[in-house]
């Protein structure tokens, strides 16, 4: 777990035009025990110090001349390619708030500042980073390991028949749990048209989706990653399943169904287990909502207007089984006829060829863009073919999951 002294130190981008307000924000972190601070009132200047310096946190100020802070954060985008944009901004216009949250930042502080506020924010959101990189840095132990015992014969020869078949019979379970948690048939429900496809790792991944009819009329799909791989990922992603279900019967609200199973995994899974997840609520007209829990952004192809949102979680909706104090809130939804909604696991755009380069969200977003206007089979069918053809057959080192929702009336 990431400790007091490891976010302390953490390092930090103080970004602002005015050299008052960078002194400022520098003194009152300094005063809260924050040891590595640099800064800068050049905004030409962040993309680069940030590719040199790889910061924790930048505090980004969004109104200064020549290069505004979005333009700066469409730059940062450019070098982070998990997407994870390590900003909180700094801004004076209310209007300003939601636009940041949705180009990326994952927090903002109003002018004038507030001394406690800001050090809270800081605080919260370093945490939250540094757990994520500490998560990252421990799956990737855990893949290269997985692939250095796979890409060994001889290591498997040694071992003893009486190895071998427990090892064997382990994986073989891992994976007929894994397969109960996806739906044997998908669903139908009235006015919609719903695709899935689920890819797993050689032996067993993360990832499930699922779909369950409400006795309001309404149903919920969901689409979960679960941290990790082998048995204990398989279990734990069957306890959110099970515990998905069981609260969904008793109660309709996404957040309060959230917020136990949250409460639940806390207590119940190993240290540095978390499930990110995608969780929406639609009724037959196409009206709901939705929830991100941490999980990357899911797409709305539009049909009358041919543009494609992007459905982000809010700035503090954090992942699933990490934090007993998250609390979950659902954003309105509502699908027209013809709107297409895909959601994916990052598997998808993780995926690599056999030149290691990613498949990544431009070439996603691409696709809908083109074929989702041909209906929700033919962009399933272009998902596949395009993974097929991208991947060449190369083993991959994380699932890949995703639906395609159509509002066919």
């Amino acid at each position: 777990m990431v400790s007091s002294a490891d976010i302390l130190n953490a390092s930090i981008l103080v970004v602002d035009d005015k050299e008052t307000n960078v002194r400022l924000i520098e003194g009152m972190l300094r005063v809260a025990g924050y040891a590595s601070i640099e800064s800068t009132t050049n905004p030409n200047e962040v993309c680069e110090l940030h590719r040199k310096n790889r910061y924790d946190l930048i505090l980004l100020d969004l109104q200064m001349p020549g290069m505004d802070g979005f333009q700066v954060m469409e730059g940062l985008k450019e070098i982070e390619e998990e997407g994870y944009l390590p900003v909180l901004v700094i801004t004076a216009q209310p209007d300003h708030k939601l636009r940041a949250l949705q180009a990326g930042a994952k927090d903002f502080v109003s002018k004038p500042f507030e001394l406690a506020e800001l050090q809270a924010r800081v605080h919260n959101i370093l945490e939250v980073r540094l757990l994520h990189l500490e998560s990252k840095k421990y799956s990737k132990v855990l893949e290269e390991t997985v692939r250095e015992l796979e890409a060994s014969r001889e290591v498997i020869r040694l071992k003893s028949l009486e190895e071998r078949r427990k090892s064997e019979q382990e994986l073989a379970l891992a994976q007929e749990t894994q397969k109960s948690l996806l739906p044997r048939f998908l669903p139908q429900f009235e006015n919609f048209r719903i695709h899935a496809f689920n890819n797993p790792t050689r032996y067993v991944g993360g990832d499930f989706y699922d779909f369950l009819q409400l006795s309001s009329g309404e149903w919920v799909g969901v689409l979960a990653d679960v941290s990790g791989k082998g048995m204990s990922a398989a279990l734990l992603g069957s306890m959110v399943l099970g515990a998905l279900s069981m609260e969904f019967r008793s109660r309709a609200q996404p957040q309060e169904v959230l917020n136990r199973v949250n409460q639940l995994l806390c207590e119940k899974s190993l240290p540095f287990q978390f499930v990110t997840l995608f969780l929406f609520l639609l009724n037959p007209q196409g009206t709901g909502q939705f929830i991100n829990a941490g999980h990357n952004p899911a797409y709305l192809f539009r049909s009358a207007t041919g543009t494609i949102e992007e459905l982000l979680s809010d700035a503090d909706s954090y992942v699933l089984g990490l934090f007993d104090f998250a609390s979950y809130q659902s954003r309105s939804l509502h699908l027209y006829q013809g709107d297409i909604l895909v959601v994916y696991s990052d598997g998808l755009t993780d995926a690599q060829n056999q030149q290691e380069e990613m498949f990544g969200e431009e070439r996603l977003l691409k696709i809908i863009q083109q074929e989702a206007p041909s209906g929700s089979h033919a962009l399933e069918r272009k998902f596949l073919k395009a993974i097929e053809e991208f991947t060449q057959g190369m083993p991959q080192t994380d699932d890949i999951t995703f639906v395609v929702v159509e509002k066919c009336q």
